[in-house]
Order: C-alpha cells, then structure tokens, then sequence
C-alpha cells in the first residue's frame, strides 16, 4: 500500500498537480480546437487523479483515470468526431468577459468560504476493497448500471447526430 506524502514534499506534489490541474483547464477553456480542449480536459483530470494519490487513495486515483480519463474522454472525443462541423469558434473579448468574471466570483466565494471555514482534517478509514466491490455490486447495483445506460445513450445520440450531418453533406 502506498504511505502518505508528507513535510515538503506534499507541498511540492501539491503545487505541482495544481499546476497540472490548470494548465490542463485553461487550455480545455481557451483552445479553438475542440480536439486540443479534449486533450485540456485530460491533463486536469490526470491532475485530479494526482490529487488522489496524494490523498492516499490509489482506488480512487486509478477510477479517476479508468472511468474518466479513459471512458468519458473517448466517449467525448467520439461525439467530437462525430459531429464535427467546418466553423471555428471565435474568442472574443465579449465572450471571455461574460465567462471570466462568473467563473472569477465562483472562484472568489469558493477561497473565501474555505479561507474562513476551520477545517479539522482527520484520515478516513481505510475500507477494505472486497467490501467496495460488494457493495458497488449489491447495494448501487442500479446507479452502477443507470451510469453505463446514461453513457450508451449519449454514444447512440452522437452516432446519429454524425449520420445526419453526412446524409445533409451528400
């Protein structure tokens, strides 16, 4: 089982997967290409997963890069690909004001709600695996399968939404 990080070097790992976490979200927010966003989206969430191994919970790292890394982001990628279309989409100052100062007042209120809660941090319990997996399969069976349902639909949608754009192209 991996330790904990601790001292200075969970500082530096910290800051290092915020850096990751950010650079991966501004160019997801700030590229044109919906492919180059695809591939922002992916570094944030490989930061998160870093997060996890920081938190001292390889499971949960390895289902953040399994689950979202792997499933979601080809899921998406495929509904990139599937209705694709020939514009570009153009970055104006508008456009960036009316999403900067939201996300910027979100943003705010989260460092100030966290700034002034006082924050007692004690390590969870560690759960066995094998319960995991038993209740994931017994107890959130149907949340567990509504999960893949929901992903097939969406699968099906982009498949159809790219066949009627190529009968509209014919």
């Amino acid at each position: 089982m991996m330790g904990q990080i601790t001292g200075y070097a969970g500082y530096i790992a910290f800051g290092i997967y915020i850096l990751i976490i950010l650079a991966g979200g501004t160019l997801a927010i700030f590229s044109k290409n919906l492919v180059r966003s695809l591939v922002g989206l992916i570094v944030t969430l490989f930061g998160v997963a870093g997060m996890y191994l920081l938190m001292a919970a390889p499971f949960m790292a390895l289902m953040q890069i399994m689950i979202y890394v792997g499933a979601v982001s080809v899921l998406i990628f495929f509904a990139i690909m599937l209705t694709r279309t020939d514009c570009e989409t153009n970055l104006s100052i508008q456009r960036l004001l009316k999403s900067v100062i939201p996300a910027g007042i979100a943003a705010g209120t989260m460092i100030l709600t966290i700034a002034r809660s006082k924050i007692n941090y004690t390590l969870p319990q560690e759960i066995n695996l094998k319960i995991l997996g038993k209740t994931l399969l017994t107890t959130y069976m149907l949340p567990f399968e509504l999960i893949s349902i929901v992903l097939f639909v969406a699968m099906a949608g982009a498949v159809a939404l790219g066949f009627e754009r190529r009968r509209g192209k014919e």
